[in-house]
């Protein structure tokens, strides 16, 4: 009985698969042996403009890793670019290109990096800025030189300054974040490959990404300031400014944009505040010529209001200490 049994589940085996489709192919389908890869390297070697055998000092060339790639599981079998029976000059491209200027389909080529690249910070690229914008990897990674650029945190804003110039500019000015100083990268705050908060923020908010290096300024306070709690971009800049530190403005035209009534006092020709009323020693409202006001005055809100990003002090109301 049980060899009956043993031999009809063999059969049934048999059968399922001739009947079985053919199983869908994946990148990793493809030769991926040094044997492979010579199709390819017979021709393309260290002698082309951009060298390619320095692929294998890369985690792209390690074949001891049944994980990595060869030629043909990013450029395609490529039988017509290998074999040219007809003679063309130049040949036919490669089935999926990768070259600079090279007439592909980006999302053909984004798919074939993220069919072993999945996950993690890929994890929201489908409707990404640069996935809109039709960006593709190559655009920002180099697989085949030893060291990619853009992994490299000093030699990263390189490549990200080749499109975002007005960024690269800002990044001159005297009040800067540490990037040209090779500390800090773009990818410290921004995830390039897409993010669920503004403008490829790491984070879901620009408050929360400044605040995981700014934790002094997280909160949450007593008093709390409420531009500072909607958004760090309301007095700051964040690629670079010529006001330290990295705000929009110099106060206290910074402070005006918001503060106004109260905040709008001025001052009489005896530096006597009047609670917002014009007036002068006598009491007598001018027509012309009225005084400057209160923060005008002393040149900067600061000097009193020294908590502006939010106080603990049961007296700190009004953000002074």
């Amino acid at each position: 009985m049980r060899l009956l049994r043993t031999f009809a589940i063999a059969c049934g085996l048999m059968i399922g698969a001739v009947g079985a489709a053919p199983a869908a192919t994946s990148p990793l389908d493809a030769d991926r042996t040094l044997a492979g890869d010579a199709a390819c390297t017979r021709c393309h070697d260290q002698g082309e403009t951009k060298p390619v055998l320095s692929i294998y000092k890369t985690a792209h060339g390690v074949k001891a890793d049944e994980r990595t790639p060869g030629c043909q599981s990013c450029h395609g079998a490529s039988t017509k670019h290998i074999k040219n029976e007809e003679g063309m000059d130049p040949r036919p491209g490669t089935d999926i290109p990768f070259a600079a200027g090279a007439k592909g389909n980006p999302e053909l080529q984004v798919q074939t990096c993220i069919s072993c690249h999945k996950g993690g910070q890929r994890g929201h690229w489908d409707g990404s800025q640069h996935q809109s914008a039709g960006v593709a990897c190559n655009a920002c990674h180099t697989v085949h030189a030893k060291q990619d650029k853009v992994l490299a945190k000093a030699a990263q804003p390189e490549v990200c300054f080749s499109c975002h110039k007005s960024e690269r500019a800002q990044l001159h000015r005297i009040s800067t974040h540490p990037v040209a100083a090779g500390k800090m990268a773009c990818s410290d705050c921004h995830n390039p490959h897409g993010s669920t908060g503004p403008t490829l923020m790491r984070k879901a908010s620009v408050n929360e990404t400044c605040t995981s290096c700014h934790a002094e300024k997280r909160g949450p306070f007593l008093w709390e300031h409420e531009p500072v709690t909607e958004a760090c971009t309301n007095c700051h800049t964040p690629h670079g400014s010529n006001i330290s530190p990295l705000l929009k403005v110099r106060t206290p035209w910074l402070c005006q944009t918001c503060h106004s009534g109260d905040h709008g006092a001025e001052v009489d020709s005896g530096s006597n505040l009047r609670n917002g009323i014009r007036t002068t020693i006598n009491g007598i409202q001018p027509a012309a010529g009225a005084p400057p006001r209160a923060q005008l005055n002393g040149r900067n809100c600061q000097g009193c209001h020294i908590q502006t990003h939010g106080s603990n002090h049961p007296a700190g109301a009004k953000l002074t200490r």
